[in-house]
């Protein structure tokens, strides 16, 4: 059994990978993206929390998400959104009921200030660079890019090559 133990911060601001099973390319196309933001939506409307920023890679996705004051509870939001994706993208279950949609776990990383929320942030919408999936952030459809250039957090051009704050950074 692991040691590994989550971060429950009331109010908290994560970081999050998720990531499909085996790694499969389930996310490769809009139609798919789309049972996916239902997913969101249908959980974000019970239970609150705002994206900062997100990126839906073809075999996983990194998101940063803020939590109500006083509420901790990630871990059953993101059950709630695998599980209603799931149901949408594959309908057979295995030997444990499960379908064969989501890595079982997830990783996550409590937010500590203002840089570090930042390099997280670059962190997304680089992703799709890093990965070969596209020459710069812009051209990425499914990430809050476009979003965050419009809030002037960055240039449209923003990315044509790695930033020095993420160089390095390993968080697949």
């Amino acid at each position: 059994m692991s040691n590994y133990r989550r971060a429950f911060l009331p109010g908290g601001i994560f970081f999050f990978t998720v990531v499909t099973h085996d790694r499969n390319p389930l996310f490769y196309c809009g139609e798919r993206i789309e049972v996916l933001r239902t997913a969101f939506r249908k959980v974000k409307a019970v239970r609150p929390f705002h994206i900062d920023a997100i990126v839906v890679l073809p075999d996983h996705l990194h998101c940063i998400w803020h939590l109500p004051e006083g509420d901790s509870d990630f871990s059953s939001r993101w059950r709630e959104i695998k599980k209603a994706a799931s149901r949408e993208i594959d309908a057979r279950t295995g030997g444990r009921r499960e379908r064969a949609v989501w890595q079982r776990r997830f990783w996550e990383h409590a937010i500590h200030d203002e840089v570090d929320w930042r390099k997280h942030v670059d962190y997304i919408h680089y992703n799709p660079v890093k990965h070969g999936l596209a020459a710069r952030p812009s051209e990425w459809p499914w990430s809050s890019f476009g979003r965050a250039v419009s809030s002037g957090w960055y240039e449209p051009s923003w990315g044509a090559s790695e930033p020095a704050a993420i160089a390095g950074m390993e968080l697949e």
